[in-house]
């Protein structure tokens, strides 16, 4: 079976294969460092009914300094990792016309970033934070001692020792080929470890020492920092973030969670996945009653008031549908993944 492509986000892999099953109880202190800061949390044993891990903590510090971007509430988005944009240097418009793009770090040549400027546009550069993958420039740079055990169903991912001097070195060039590729923010991945068996004893705090970790480095490059997904440190970590990317809290039920950023003035990029969205008798858009479910504020979209909501096919192709249920197509080269290495050929 061919691997799936690297830059598919592993919350999204983890609530699929687990089928909504909660994160594991945190037992115990842990203390993280973040370029030489120590941050207390405890975590206990949640009795909630539930195994989400309980916030105690105090939040993170907010950083000094201005940023030339952060992103708005009302901003809309889209979200393509599976393939290129194809955008060429004449291009006078690109579809979606969102304000923001969401793309791969690493795939994404700097034209495209340029281009997407030239249009008015915001981008946010995606890459894997938290857990190791093959195929990417720089996988080579982890060591043996970095990685944890595999991703359940994605044979050769590894989730990352977060407080790795090795592992944040190479963030850290990561972060940098950010700026350089002109990214106005970064979206880091697989920062939620802590709630799958990693085999790194991973906790909560690793996660928000990681996070502090990022933000001391985004900051003084002016570039905005995304959390994707982890929910259960949002308390702890939304001073030092500047917005969400949330996948599938409709179908978690757990959006309420995630408002906290919105409360906060800053967005939730939402993402939710229908089943054979953009397929078949779907291509041209999902029925009425499966955009209301996903879009709606009630029942099991409790909370999602005021999120930037996008309706996308698994595979974050160019295929979007909005709330107001209008279908975009962004164009994208038909790229694939091989078995071997990940690479794309």
């Amino acid at each position: 079976m061919d691997k799936q492509p690297a830059s598919r986000p592993w919350s999204l892999k983890r609530k699929l294969l687990l089928g909504g099953v909660a994160g594991l109880v945190i037992l115990g202190l842990a203390l993280g460092l973040g370029l030489g800061l120590t941050i207390g949390r405890q975590d206990d044993d949640n009795d909630n009914g539930d195994d989400s891990p309980v916030t105690t903590g105090s939040p993170l510090p907010t950083p000094t300094g201005s940023l030339p971007w952060r992103p708005s509430p009302t901003d809309t988005w889209q979200i393509v990792l599976q393939n290129n944009i194809i955008l060429d240097s004449t291009a006078t418009s690109v579809t979606p016309n969102a304000s923001v793009y969401d793309i791969d770090l690493f795939d994404t040549p700097k034209e495209t970033i340029d281009k997407l400027h030239a249009l008015g546009k915001k981008v946010i550069c995606y890459f894997s934070g938290g857990s190791y993958e093959e195929g990417r420039p720089d996988s080579e740079d982890f060591k043996e001692e970095d990685k944890g055990k595999e991703l359940d169903g994605w044979p050769g991912e590894r989730w990352l020792r977060l407080d790795s001097e090795n592992v944040r070195g190479i963030m850290k060039k990561r972060v940098e080929l950010a700026k350089d590729k002109g990214c106005d923010g970064v979206d880091p991945d697989n920062v939620d470890g802590y709630q799958n068996d990693n085999g790194l004893s991973l906790t909560a705090n690793s996660s928000i020492a990681f996070m502090q970790y990022l933000s001391n480095l985004t900051s003084p490059l002016s570039l905005t920092l995304g959390l994707k997904n982890a929910g259960d440190i949002i308390p702890d970590v939304l001073p030092v973030v500047h917005f969400s990317v949330n996948e599938q809290c409709v179908e978690m039920k757990e959006c309420s969670t995630f408002h906290a950023f919105i409360d906060a003035g800053k967005p939730v990029f939402h993402i939710e996945y229908p089943e054979n969205a953009g397929e078949g008798e779907n291509e041209n858009g999902l029925k009425k009653d499966v955009v209301s479910k996903y879009c709606g504020t009630s029942g099991d979209a409790e909370g999602r008031d005021g999120f930037s909501t996008v309706l996308k096919k698994m595979d974050l192709d160019g295929w979007v549908e909005y709330c107001d249920e209008k279908v975009e197509v962004t164009a994208v080269n038909q790229t694939t993944t091989t078995a071997t290495d990940g690479k794309r050929v």
